[in-house]
C-alpha cells in the first residue's frame, strides 16, 4: 500500500507535468502550518528559476491542473508560490479502510550460521510498507559482564537496542540481536584467584556478587603515603593476569571456574533481560571470538595496515578528511595482550563467517565513538568486512537523576536494573491502589497491571528521548498518567478497547478480537468521511503511520515512534472528549466512528509492540 505523500507526489507531479514542467517538482510534505492547510508543495520556487517565471504564477498553473482531483478537497496557490493542499475526507476515508483491510504479513523464517533471526508474528500490514529486499543486519546491543549484576548503566543499551530491531524487522528486514557479554577478561582471573584465596571450590550466584568486588576492591588497594599500590594488590594483581592467561590458553581448572560462573551469570542474566522484554538471538561473548585472534592478526600484519610501534602492534585510522587527529588503533598490546579493538575486530570476523550481515548496528554509550570509528575503519581498510557492508554507531546519552548527574541510589552506589523495575513497579502499584480498591481490581490483578505498566514507564521514558540526549530519569513523571508518558499512552489503549468492548459485548482481548475479525469479514464496520476537525485531525494521523515507521527505521530513531503514539493518543482523546460515540443515534456514523476506533487501537498496539511494551487490559 503506498504511502499518502507518495499518492500526493503523483498527483501534484502529474498537474506540474501538465502544465509544462518537470514532474520532480511536484514532492509533497506533511504543511508546517498546520493552521493553514494538511500538506504543501513547494516545487513552485525551485522550478521559478529554471522556467524564468514568478513562482505564484508556477504554482496558479499548478493548481489548475489538479484542482477537482477527488483526494483534494482544497487546492490552492499562496504567495510567494507555495501550493497549500487539504485532502478530502471521503478520500482519506477509503484509505484508512484500505491500511484496516489490508492483509497481514508475516516474516517467513530465516536462519544464518545456526541461528534464526528475530521474526515477528503476524500482525496486519497497517500501511507499513516491507521491503522487497530484505538484508541481514546485526545488532550489537548487550555488552553486559558475566558475575556482575545489571544496573541501570545497561538499560539505554538494552532497550533501544531491542526497539531498533523490532523496528527494522518491522520493515521487512532479517534481523539478528547479539548479547557480546564481557566473558574473557581481568575480572576472571581476579574471581578465580580471590576463590583460590578463600580456599572456595564452589560458589553460589550471591556468592559472585560479594567475590568480585572483594577482588576487584583487593587488587587496587593503594598505600596511603606513597598513593601506590601496595606489594600486596601488585602481587594479587599479578596472580590475576597469570590466572587470566592461564584461562584463555585452556588451562582445565580455570576453565571449570569459568564454566559455572557462565551458568550462574547467564541464567540470572536471561531473567533481568527477560523481565526487560529485551531478547537475544545470540549469547556470544568475547571468549567465542578468541580462536578467531592470531589469523586475524596476522592477516593485518600481511596487508601491511598493522605495524609495531614501541613494541604494541597498530594500525594507523587517520583520514584525510578528518578535521581533529586519530590516534592509531591498538590492536596488541606490547605484552601480547588482546584489547577491545582486538575482541571486537575478532568478532566481527566470527560474524562474517557465520551470518554475513550486511550492515551492524552498534548500541553504546557516546563516549565510546572513538573506539567504534577506529575499530570500524580498521574492518573495512583489512577486508574484515566488504566495503558495502554499512557499519552504524549508535551512541546514546547519560541517564541522570534529578540532580543533573549519573542516576544513583539514595546512597550514592549504582542501583541495580533488577532494583529499578522493583522500584517502579511498586510506585504504580500504589498509584493503582489510590483510585481502585481490591474489590474493583484483586491483589493478584492489581500486580500483574502494575508490573506492565511499569515496564512501559520505564521503556516509554527512556524511548522517548533521542539516544544521544542524556536525559533525566523522573519516575513520578514517569508514571503519570497524564502528560506525555508510557501510563498515558496504555490509558488510551485502554479506553479504547474498552469502548469496544461495550459495543461487542466482549469481556477481554481475546474475544475482543475474534468479534472484530468477524466484524471485519462482514464489512459491519467501515470508516467514513470525517465530519469534525477533531476526527478528521486523527483520521490524517493514522493515514501516515507507514511513513512514520519508515522514518524512524532510516534515521534508528524510536523516539520518533514515541511522538507519533502521543499525537495519536493526543488526537484520539481530544475526539473522544468531542464525539458521543456509543449513545450516536445514527448507527452508519455510529460503525464508521467504532472503525476507526478499531484501526486507532491496532495502529497504537503495534507501535508499542515495536517499542517492546504492551498494554494491560484494564487499568
Amino acid at each position: 500500500m503506498k504511502k499518502l505523500t507518495e499518492l500526493l507526489n503523483e498527483i501534484c507531479g502529474e498537474g506540474f507535468a501538465a502544465a509544462g514542467y518537470d514532474p520532480a517538482f511536484g514532492r509533497v510534505s506533511l504543511s508546517n502550518r498546520p493552521d493553514l492547510c494538511e500538506y504543501q508543495c513547494n516545487g513552485a520556487m525551485a522550478c521559478a528559476k529554471a522556467a524564468h517565471k514568478k513562482p505564484i504564477d508556477i504554482a496558479g498553473e499548478v493548481v489548475e491542473k489538479i484542482s477537482g482531483h477527488p483526494a483534494l478537497s482544497r487546492a490552492e496557490a499562496c504567495m510567494p508560490g507555495f501550493i497549500n493542499l487539504e485532502i478530502d475526507p471521503a478520500y482519506l476515508a477509503e484509505y484508512l479502510s484500505g491500511m484496516a483491510a489490508e492483509g497481514e504479513t508475516e516474516e517467513e523464517p530465516f536462519s544464518a550460521g545456526g541461528v534464526t533471526a528475530y521474526r515477528e508474528e503476524t500482525r496486519p500490514a497497517l500501511g507499513v510498507q516491507r521491503t522487497e529486499q530484505p538484508e541481514t543486519i546485526l545488532v550489537d546491543y548487550g555488552g553486559a559482564n558475566v558475575a556482575k549484576p545489571l544496573h541501570v548503566g545497561h538499560l539505554r543499551s538494552a532497550v533501544i537496542g531491542e526497539a531498533i530491531k523490532r523496528m527494522g524487522a518491522r520493515m521487512g528486514h532479517h534481523m539478528i540481536g547479539d548479547v557480546h557479554l564481557g566473558d574473557w577478561g581481568l575480572q576472571m582471573g581476579l574471581i578465580i584467584e580471590e576463590l583460590k584465596d578463600r580456599g572456595q571450590k564452589d560458589f553460589t550466584l550471591a556468592d559472585l556478587e560479594e567475590i568480585y568486588p572483594a577482588a576487584s576492591a583487593k587488587s587496587k588497594e593503594k598505600d596511603e603515603a606513597t598513593g601506590k599500590l601496595t606489594p600486596e594488590a601488585e602481587a594479587f594483581k599479578e596472580r590475576a593476569l597469570h590466572a587470566t592467561s592461564l584461562l584463555q590458553n585452556g588451562d582445565p581448572e580455570c576453565r571449570k571456574i569459568w564454566e559455572r560462573i557462565m551458568e550462574l551469570s547467564l541464567a540470572d542474566l536471561k531473567k533481568n533481560y527477560n523481565a526487560l522484554n529485551v531478547h537475544f538471538e545470540l549469547w556470544k561473548g568475547e571468549s567465542d571470538a578468541q580462536k578467531y585472534i592470531p589469523e586475524m592478526i596476522q592477516g593485518l600484519v600481511q596487508k601491511g595496515i598493522a605495524y609495531e610501534s614501541q613494541g604494541a602492534l597498530v594500525v594507523d585510522v587517520q583520514e584525510e578528511s578528518d578535521t581533529r587527529e586519530l590516534p592509531p588503533c591498538l590492536i596488541r598490546k606490547s605484552d601480547g595482550a588482546s584489547l577491545y579493538a582486538t575482541t571486537d575486530l575478532a568478532t566481527m570476523v566470527e560474524r562474517e563467517q557465520l551470518y554475513q550481515p550486511k550492515a551492524y548496528i552498534y548500541i553504546a554509550d557516546q563516549r565510546q565513538s572513538l573506539h567504534y570509528t577506529s575499530f570500524f575503519r580498521v574492518a573495512k581498510k583489512g577486508g574484515i568486512v566488504p566495503p558495502e557492508t554499512s557499519l552504524t554507531f549508535l551512541g546514546f546519552g547519560t541517564m541522570n537523576g534529578k540532580d543533573g548527574k549519573p542516576f544513583k541510589t539514595r546512597e550514592g552506589g549504582v542501583m541495580r536494573l533488577a532494583v529499578l523495575i522493583r522500584d517502579i513497579t511498586d510506585k504504580v502499584y500504589e498509584k493503582i491502589r489510590e483510585t481502585r480498591s481490591e474489590e474493583e481490581i484483586p491483589e493478584e490483578e492489581a500486580r500483574h497491571i502494575a508490573g506492565i505498566v511499569g515496564l512501559a514507564a520505564l521503556k516509554y521514558g527512556d524511548l522517548s528521548n533521542q539516544a544521544s540526549k542524556d536525559y533525566v530519569f523522573d519516575m513520578d513523571r514517569f508514571i503519570s498518567f497524564e502528560g506525555n508518558t508510557g501510563p498515558y499512552i496504555l490509558y488510551t489503549l485502554v479506553r479504547i478497547g474498552s469502548i469496544l468492548n461495550r459495543y461487542f459485548d466482549t469481556k477481554d482481548q481475546a474475544s475482543l478480537a475474534c468479534a472484530l475479525a468477524k466484524a471485519k469479514a462482514d464489512g459491519v464496520l467501515r470508516i467514513a468521511g470525517a465530519g469534525s476537525r477533531n476526527e478528521k485531525a486523527l483520521a490524517l494521523l493514522l493515514a501516515r503511520y507507514g511513513e512514520v515507521m519508515e522514518t524512524a527505521w532510516a534515521e534508528l530513531a524510536p523516539h520518533r515512534l514515541c511522538q507519533y503514539v502521543y499525537e495519536v493518543s493526543e488526537a484520539f482523546n481530544s475526539f473522544y472528549h468531542d464525539t458521543k460515540i456509543l449513545t450516536e443515534p445514527d448507527e452508519e456514523k455510529k460503525r464508521s466512528y467504532l472503525a476507526l476506533l478499531a484501526l486507532t487501537r491496532a495502529v497504537l498496539s503495534d507501535c508499542i509492540d515495536v517499542l517492546g511494551f504492551s498494554a494491560p487490559e484494564r487499568m
